[in-house]
């Protein structure tokens, strides 16, 4: 890590897509219907898929009792929690729907309920919701079931019922431990909380628990971020998930509330990356890639040792490349070569379902070229290697004469020393890693036709 220059993190200062699918969202249209997407589940049901190859699943649970000011989220502030039933009651008959098109019993090896806030449901919803989907898909032994975690919503008891009712995988929400940061973006919860609630999740046989930092937010300095890296430290999670906070406040209301000249600068921005990294090897932590770090007993870091490591809409994951059912208002899905996303608003998605209908309102099927820069995209930000001869032989291409412009364009990242191309391959150098957005975006053709970034976040 000591490669990775401040000059260098500045020059790749830049937007770019996290590349959690290709093409990413923002080319999804409304072209794309549910009819559309009932006819990708049917293939899947109809072809092999079914037999060999395990579900993902992710429920979208939107609502929130208090505003983070920094939140990008699709999500509802109310302190109205019966609203939570009625929305159960209609994410059941959005099961029922993909029951009647795929069959009962599809194996789910990967959950995750994400927000929002999944705790702002009860523990009897939440028993309510697990039922459901526990009668509707055979979740897998060994699977990965995840929640995210809001520290202020969750005590010691809440935490055994989350493992009673299968949950193996924890995401406590930090941001920062700082109190004045914590004000400056209105939630405030103290370290002390933190540290008693990761202390209870590991007592309780938890396999991984997982940490989400962002720097770059108002009152945020090198050095109080640098404090908040040490408690890190000594809390010691399994897994670290730091973002840079993209202020856009054109875009997401609550970041109107931010004050605009209370946030760090681009060089503090860059200083506190740059300690976050250091900070984190000095911990022992493996660097993933992007964002994530984990510790090399982890799952994550032994599926990245391996060459097992692989992408969806919630990030690195050790399970395979598999379809993704999306649950739930704006819940972002994959089946087979096609992208869909639900209503975004819970007037609309409560009324589609209403007339008996998937919620889907937008999406994109995939065309052949597309499928192959998926590949070789999700090659590079998963392995961080590409062979030529995988994707010739999987997609029945030249690989070189494919991908003629963009192996010319490489070479200026080369030079950087951020990739390796010989006659065979390209590989991603250590140093590399830490820009791995930018080696993908070189395969990206719809951002190279359209070199409008401004909607993605920075790549670092």
């Amino acid at each position: 890590m000591d490669t990775v220059s401040p000059e260098l993190l500045r020059k790749f200062d830049v937007s770019g897509p996290r590349y959690t699918s290709y093409p990413t969202a923002d080319r999804f249209v409304e072209a794309f219907t549910a009819a559309d997407y009932v006819s990708a589940l049917e293939q899947r049901r109809d072809g092999p898929a079914a037999m060999v190859s395990p579900l993902s699943l992710y429920v979208h649970i939107p609502f929130c009792e208090s505003l983070c000011y920094y939140c990008a989220c699709n999500k509802i502030i109310t302190k109205h929690h019966e609203r939570a039933a009625e929305y159960l009651r209609y994410l059941s008959r959005e099961v029922d729907l993909h029951i009647a098109h795929l069959g009962a019993g599809q194996v789910v090896s990967q959950l995750h309920l994400g927000g929002g806030t999944p705790t702002f449901l009860t523990d009897a919803e939440l028993h309510e919701l697990m039922s459901m989907l526990k009668r509707s898909f055979t979740l897998a032994p060994h699977g990965e079931y995840s929640i995210e975690v809001d520290p202020r919503t969750v005590d010691a008891k809440r935490l055994a019922t989350l493992k009673e009712l299968g949950f193996n995988r924890l995401s406590f929400g930090v941001q920062d431990f700082d109190p004045e940061v914590q004000a400056a973006v209105h939630r405030i919860q103290p370290a002390e909380q933190v540290f008693a609630l990761v202390a209870s999740a590991r007592a309780l046989g938890f396999e991984s628990i997982n940490v989400d930092l962002i720097y770059g937010l108002p009152k945020q300095t090198p050095e109080s971020f640098d404090r908040t890296l040490e408690q890190i430290a000594s809390l010691r999670p399994d897994r670290i998930a730091l973002y840079a906070y993209a202020h856009l406040p054109e875009r997401f209301k609550p970041q109107r509330r931010i004050i605009t000249v209370e946030l760090p600068g681009a060089p503090a921005k860059v200083s506190m990356l740059s300690q976050s990294l250091n900070a984190f090897e000095k911990a022992g932590y493996v660097y993933i890639g992007m964002d994530h770090f984990a510790l090399p007993d982890d799952a994550l870091a032994v599926a990245k040792r391996q060459g097992r490591l692989h992408r969806n809409f919630q990030g690195y994951s050790t399970q395979p490349d598999c379809d993704l059912i999306a649950l739930g208002v704006s819940s972002i899905g994959r089946v087979g070569a096609t992208y869909s996303q639900n209503a975004k608003t819970l007037d609309d998605y409560y009324d589609i379902l209403n007339h008996g209908n998937f919620p889907v309102v937008r999406g994109l099927a995939l065309t052949r070229d597309d499928v192959v820069r998926r590949a070789v995209i999700m090659a590079i930000m998963c392995q961080g290697n590409l062979p030529f001869e995988a994707i010739e032989l999987a997609h029945l291409l030249d690989f070189k004469k494919y991908f003629a412009a963009e192996l010319e364009s490489l070479k200026a990242l080369q030079e950087q020393g951020l990739v390796q191309v010989n006659d065979t391959c390209i590989q991603v150098t250590p140093m590399g890693w830490f820009f791995v957005r930018a080696v993908a975006m070189v395969f990206d053709s719809h951002l190279q036709t359209d070199r409008t970034r401004a909607r993605f976040s920075k790549i670092l």
